[in-house]
Parts: structure tokens; sequence; C-alpha cells
């Protein structure tokens, strides 16, 4: 079962080798790497441009849309090839070694299989403390209102059968992109599973996360959530 992992780079320059490396020492499964360039003023697309030479599975395509997390993944879908399709942070934060993980919840039916780093063996180490209360907030609240099986609806660490990803209309900007297809894809009946996961901070590089310009994406979504549930 090939896999095909999406990588996001905005001026990640300090960390895409590493990423990239990373992925290729620890992945033992047929995948492809597809890194997103999106508007990079640093030497990102250089390096990824090396690598690809060098490992035959690693492509770099650009955002030609505007800049932003959400239109990069959309670009990363359009251009990657595997029926099972995972998103990759571009800063070495999440656990490769979950990979494995989730790709036996594939297996065994699920159309989702999502990191969470809220349920035993997972974890959050580092990071703003607001932002994670919050990510654990919404978790948590749409799990009781919703009864999404998922206690880390933020994590942009989740393994999608493509179909999921086509049935979506997907209408976010930024990084809320990630809540919005597990939102759709439950009340479409899909089947969502979750596997602990160990998320860290950056060490290298800034974020372009930003809790309060992001949250009227995230509250716009629990309204259409509600209105779903219980507009009729």
């Amino acid at each position: 079962m090939k896999l095909s992992l999406i990588v996001p780079a905005y001026n990640e320059a300090e960390n895409i080798v590493d990423v990239l490396k990373t992925i290729e020492k620890t992945l033992d499964m047929d995948h492809e790497v597809v890194v997103v360039n999106d508007h990079s003023s640093d030497a990102t697309a250089e390096l990824v441009g090396k690598l690809s030479a060098e490992y035959g599975n690693i492509r770099l395509v650009e955002n030609a849309d505007d800049k932003g997390f959400a239109n990069a993944l959309k670009t990363g879908f359009r251009n990657s090839y595997a029926d099972i399709v995972i998103p990759v942070m571009g800063d070495l934060c999440d656990d490769l070694s979950t990979i494995p993980k989730m790709l036996e919840k594939i297996k065994e039916g699920y159309d989702v299989a999502c990191g969470s780093r809220y349920i035993s063996g997972g974890a959050r180490l580092g990071g703003p403390r607001v932002k994670g209360i919050l990510s654990r907030f919404s978790g948590a609240s749409l799990h009781y209102l919703f009864g999404i099986p998922l206690s880390d609806m933020p994590n942009s660490f989740k393994m999608y059968r493509r179909k999921v990803i086509e049935s979506v209309d997907i209408k976010a900007k930024s990084f809320e992109i990630s809540m919005e297809i597990l939102l759709k894809a439950h009340f479409a009946g899909f089947k969502i599973a979750e596997v602990p996961t160990v998320w860290k901070e950056r060490t290298k590089g800034k974020s372009s996360f930003k809790v309060l310009k992001l949250l009227p994406g995230y509250l716009k979504l629990y309204a259409w959530a509600i209105f779903k549930k219980f507009g009729g």
C-alpha cells in the first residue's frame, strides 16, 4: 500500500533537509514525498531540488495559489498519486514512527487515522501554553458535542484515504483545514480512528501559526458543525 507524504514548506531551509532525510531513514514502505514550496523566500526550494536528485521518490512542487498552509496542502493533494495521503510538517515536529500505526488502522478498514497527542501514549512537548489548551479543548468539545471519536482535532498529522480528500469541499484558508476535513469526513460517514503520537515544538526556524489570527476560522467551523448537527 503506497503512501503520499505531503510536506508544506514555507521558509524551512533550516529544517527541510533533516525532515526529508529522516523520512527516508524511518519509513520502510513504498512511498513518495511531495514537498510543496509555499512561496518561500529562503533556500527551501534549492535544497529540496538537490535532494530530489538524490532520492527518486522526492518531488518539489510550487504552490501557485495564494500563500498559506491550506493552499499548500491542497496543492500537495492534487500533485500526489497514492491512494493513502498524509501531511507531514516541515519542521520535524511530527513523530514519523507513528505512521506505521496509522497505516495499520487504514488496513483495518478505517478511512482516516489521526495522530493524537492527548490519549495514553501521546504527548505534546513544548510550544505556547495557550495553543495547547485551545487544541485540547477543541478536540474534547467536538468529541462530546458530535460524538467524533477523536481527542486531537486540530493536529494536522492525519492519514487519509484519497476518497476522503476528494469528497470534501475544502473552504479553509489556513491551519484550520485539518479540522475542516475531519468534521466533514465525520458527517459524511467515514470511519475515523486515532493512535497516540508525540509532538515536539520546532527547535529551528519560525512558526507561522498565530492563535488569535486563526481563531475566527476555527470558530466558523464550530458554527458549521453545530448547524449541521442541530439545524435540521
